[in-house]
């Protein structure tokens, strides 16, 4: 108990001395997150990762906190999933690349054992698309950090309700180096999350909660990991019908997440944020319900058809789609999309 507050206190005045650090490095070599009105320094979700490992490895190290059996594993593959978000933070990657890479690194945690290969296989499924999803929330000042740390908690009381203590230590970790993170990323944010932190982040949090559930049901499994994820989800199937609907590249970057609609309806920027974590929060307490057995599977029911009404009328909101002349910098020896 002592050493998990400490834990998450270093985490978090590590995470936030990091963040500032990395932003010089970022802004000379031009690492950069083009996506917000202003070039943003991109190496914020970089600290979260090196703080997170590095704190989860003095505990293993030191035996105070060890992650427990596959833990180490799947905090490695979320390493590894990170180095490759960090490539595409400097260099231009195909997304298959980005998914294909993220795949493998989910194959390798999955416990196949518990899920049997069926479940297994769709656990590694939502795995990606976890991951996938939060980069693609990490689009506004602040979204994808307090969705990540509002989930971070939800799954670390499921891993503690599961006594999966190293995972749910691991967790509150994560969650603090966020909040450090969240200084500096707060609107009007100085540093960026990148591909780097947001594929970290939904990495870690979908393959944590695969892990607390292997063993169970998929049905309530599916309910349980749904409202954990819900805010993600959510954006990513308006976006994604917004783009059908308009015959739009479905990659193609644009203006047609949550929180450009919600922009759109006048709200200013924090408030946004404010609201979506609240959104959040709900769904990860309902999700932490079902899995503790407080509540039925069929509470989902009320998340996934709240997600749904939001979904729809976020839709009808418009959006400026027009998008800026596509162009490259390059710094040095390294070049950075524009969009």
């Amino acid at each position: 108990m002592l050493y998990g507050i400490a834990a998450a206190t270093a985490a978090l005045l590590l995470a936030a001395v990091l963040a500032a650090l990395l932003r010089v490095p970022a802004l000379r070599l031009g690492i950069l997150d083009r996506r917000r009105q202003r070039p943003l320094p991109a190496l914020g979700g970089l600290a979260v990762v090196i703080v997170t490992c590095l704190v989860a490895w003095v505990g293993e190290w030191t035996r105070v906190a060890p992650l427990g059996q596959g833990v180490g594993r799947l905090l490695v593959a979320a390493a590894g999933v990170a180095a490759l978000g960090l490539v595409a933070d400097v260099w231009r990657l195909r997304a298959r690349v980005l998914v294909a890479g993220t795949a493998v690194a989910a194959a390798c945690v999955v416990p196949y054992d518990a899920t049997g290969v069926p479940g297994g296989l769709l656990a590694v499924g939502w795995i990606v698309l976890a991951a996938l999803a939060f980069k693609g929330l990490d689009h506004a000042d602040g979204l994808a950090g307090t969705v990540g740390v509002v989930t971070a908690f939800g799954a670390a009381a499921c891993a503690a309700a599961e006594v999966m203590d190293g995972l749910a230590v691991l967790l509150s970790v994560f969650a603090a180096a966020l909040t450090g993170f969240l200084m500096h990323n707060w609107h009007p944010a100085r540093v960026g999350m990148g591909a780097c932190g947001s594929l970290f982040t939904g990495f870690l949090l979908a393959s944590s909660v695969v892990f607390t559930r292997a063993g169970y049901a998929i049905g309530p499994s599916a309910a349980v990991v749904f409202c954990l994820g819900a805010v993600a989800a959510a954006d990513t199937v308006l976006v994604v019908l917004a783009r059908v609907v308009a015959r739009r590249p479905l990659l193609r970057r644009g203006p047609d997440h949550l929180g450009h609609r919600l922009r759109g309806l006048g709200l200013t920027p924090q408030a946004s944020v404010v609201l979506l974590g609240a959104g959040a929060f709900s769904a990860v307490l309902v999700g932490v319900l079902v899995h503790t057995g407080w509540t039925g599977g069929s509470a989902a029911l009320w998340v996934a058809g709240g997600a749904l009404f939001v979904v729809l009328a976020l839709f009808r909101i418009p959006v400026r789609t027009a998008r800026r002349p596509a162009s490259t910098q390059v710094t040095g020896s390294l070049r950075v999309r524009n969009g």
